[in-house]
Parts: structure tokens; sequence; C-alpha cells
């Protein structure tokens, strides 16, 4: 097995776990970091025994593959200057500002022939993984994502921010064509849409409620499926699956011991297997650009219903 030569472009919170992540799995070589902010990037280089930089450029010509860690607004840029330069890429979600650029992007990879994944995290999370394989009828899904304000992801509204997430594990379970959606929002603390609720109802009719929030106190993550003879209630935090039979009889519940393993090294992990492999993993580009085009037609919805 080779060693991919890695570096992590952007060392911000996210950016500083990729880094530490890569810089012990057997399959990286984490050569170097970048950050606009030298005295960050110097920082995380100097953790981990590292090349550093300013400018993400310089680091171009010793690595295999470079990992996008940086505000939504430089992913489109950065990700189809290393495309361009050969280089394999794993770019933190949401994939890109607009559903044209994700296009671009997905067309730079495919005609090069890298390997080019979107860090849609939570599809590595086990209980996700462990319900994937569970549910066969979906008619009914809930999702509830919310959180305390952070000025991390302020340059992106909830649904790009928190929502994404949930739409791209919706469409993964579904594989189903989306025919109906409502959508509304508001702004409480940013200019962006702080609070979303998005109604989907597939061509199947299977219908999905999510909630997205990022000025609750504390935090929640939950799914929630139903089925024509069971409920699944997924928490991604405790990463626990329960399943309730629809019998009637409480003594039915079953918790499905998971083995917790951290969803980000199951994501980089399986990023560098694809590229040593030669093959396409989870999430894709394509997967991402799907997800983008379901989120901006959330947002589209919210601003047809005027919101606050």
């Amino acid at each position: 097995m080779d060693k991919v030569k890695v570096g992590i472009i952007g060392v911000g919170y996210l950016g500083m776990q990729h880094a530490r992540i890569a810089s012990y799995l057997e399959q990286a070589e984490l050569v170097a970091v970048a950050d606009i902010d030298f005295k960050k990037a110097f920082e995380i280089g100097n953790r981990h025994g590292v090349k550093y930089f300013q400018n993400y450029e310089e680091m171009l010509d010793e690595i295999d593959a470079g990992i996008v860690a940086t505000p939504t607004s430089e992913h489109f840029h950065i990700s189809m200057a290393l495309l361009r330069h050969g280089k394999h890429v794993l770019v933190e979600k949401p994939i890109t500002e607009t559903v044209a650029q994700a296009e671009q992007l997905v067309a730079e990879a495919k005609s090069k022939g890298l390997v080019f994944q979107v860090g849609h995290l939570e599809r590595f999370n086990p209980a996700v993984e462990a319900v994937e394989n569970m549910i066969s009828d979906p008619k009914f899904i809930e999702v509830q994502r919310l959180g305390s304000f952070s000025a991390r992801s302020l340059d992106v509204d909830v649904v790009l921010d928190l929502m994404i997430h949930d739409l791209d594990i919706i469409l993964a379970l579904i594989k189903d064509e989306v025919g109906i959606i409502r959508s509304s929002g508001i702004h409480v603390l940013s200019e962006k849409i702080d609070i979303a609720n998005a109604r989907l109802e597939f061509k199947s009719g299977c219908v999905a409620t999510l909630t997205a929030s990022r000025v609750h106190q504390g935090k929640v993550r939950k799914l929630r499926i139903f089925e024509p003879t069971a409920y699944y209630s997924i928490d991604y935090i405790d990463q626990e699956v329960k399943v309730f039979p629809l019998s009637g009889r409480q003594t039915d519940i079953k918790t499905f011991k998971i083995k917790k393993e951290e969803p980000l090294k199951k994501e980089i992990d399986n990023f560098l297997t694809c590229i040593n492999e030669g093959r396409t993993g989870k999430v894709s580009g394509e997967e991402g650009l799907r997800a983008l085009r379901l989120a901006h037609a959330v947002l589209k919805e919210i601003g047809a219903g005027q919101a606050v």
C-alpha cells in the first residue's frame, strides 16, 4: 500500500482535526499545511513536524492529494487549482457556494480521472451506516439538527451549514426524486438564515421534515425513520440506534450496540483508500453536487416565502 502525500489547506478548527488524523493514518503521509493566517499554519505545521505555508500553491509540487477545509467561499477556486494540477481532492461540505461551481469541479475531476470527494461527515457516522442496512421501506423521516451560535460558518445560511448534512443522508436513504419542497426560515443573529425548516415530498410518497438551527441552547442531532413495521431512532452524537417494532409492545424495543468510531477518521481513510485503489467511494463529488442542488432548492423556497 502506497502512502498518499497529503496537504491540508485551511487549518482552523476542522482543518486542525484533518491534520491530526492525517498525521497518524497508515495510508497517509502528511507533508504540509497552509493557511492565510500564517501564525496558524506555523502552529499546526510545527505541531506535526511538516512544512507550513501561507499560500497553498507552494505545496502543490509536494502532494498527491489536498484536503480543503477553508470557508465555503474559497472551496471552488482552491479545489479547481488542485484538480488542474492533477491532485486528488477532499473538500469540506458544502462542496461549493453555487451549483454551477460544483458542476465544474465534478467535470474537471472526471476528465482528469481524479478522486474528488465531499466532506459530508455524517455519512460515516457508525449509527447512520448501521441504519442504512436496516431500513427497506421508509414512509416518514424526521430530522433535528440544532446547535448553539458559532461565528465559524456564517459565510453561508444554516441550510448550507447544517441542514445539508441531513439532505445528503436522506438522498442516500431514499434514492428517489423530490417532488415537492416546502420550506421556511428566519434570520436571528446573523444576516443569513439561522433557523430553517423544510418538508420534502418524494415521488414515491415518502415525506421528510428537517429542522436546522444554529441558535439553540445545546446540541441535538436526531434522525427518526418510520416504516410500516418499525420506527428507528438514531442519535448521531451518541452513535446509537433504537428500533421500535410497531406491534404495540414496549418490550420489543431494541437498542443496537454499535462500535463507536470517529467519523472524520473513517472519512479520510475512505478518501485515501479510493486513491490507492482507483475507485469512487462515498461521498463522491456527484453526491455532494446532488445535496447542494437540493439545499439551494430549499433556500429558493425560503426566499419565495419572504423569510424575515
